[in-house]
């Protein structure tokens, strides 16, 4: 069982940057795959970014690639998202999402992850 929190979010104009992060309660966090995802209201839940257990590897949405990069910190049992250049459309509630697993497979899908955090709200004004 492991326990999910962000942080980091806010208001931001057009163009600026946030770093999300997330923190972990799990005392075996380095078995868990994590992911970041966002709902805008009246939309599906999306995928934003993913990174297996090491850190070794990362995948994006092609929304996001080349702004978002997410990292975790192993030791912190953190993970973040630093968000830049961002844009209006990038408004949404931003969850952490972590995903058990032995084989370190990152998930791309929001059923392949079993926990949740409760939700940051990013804003960008225009």
């Amino acid at each position: 069982q492991v326990q999910l929190v962000e942080s980091g979010g806010g208001l931001v104009q057009a163009g600026g940057s946030l770093r999300l992060a997330c923190a972990a309660s799990a005392r075996t966090f380095s078995m868990y795959a994590m992911g970041w995802f966002r709902q805008a209201p009246g939309k599906d839940r999306e995928f934003v970014a993913a990174i297996t257990l090491t850190g070794g590897n990362t995948y994006y949405a092609d929304s996001v690639k080349g702004r978002f990069t997410i990292s975790r910190d192993n030791a912190k049992n953190t993970v973040y998202l630093q968000m830049n250049s961002l844009k209006p459309e990038d408004t949404a509630v931003y969850y952490c999402a972590g995903r058990r697993t032995l084989t370190g497979a990152a998930g791309l899908t929001t059923n392949q992850y079993g926990y949740w955090g409760q939700g940051t709200q990013v804003t960008v004004s225009s």
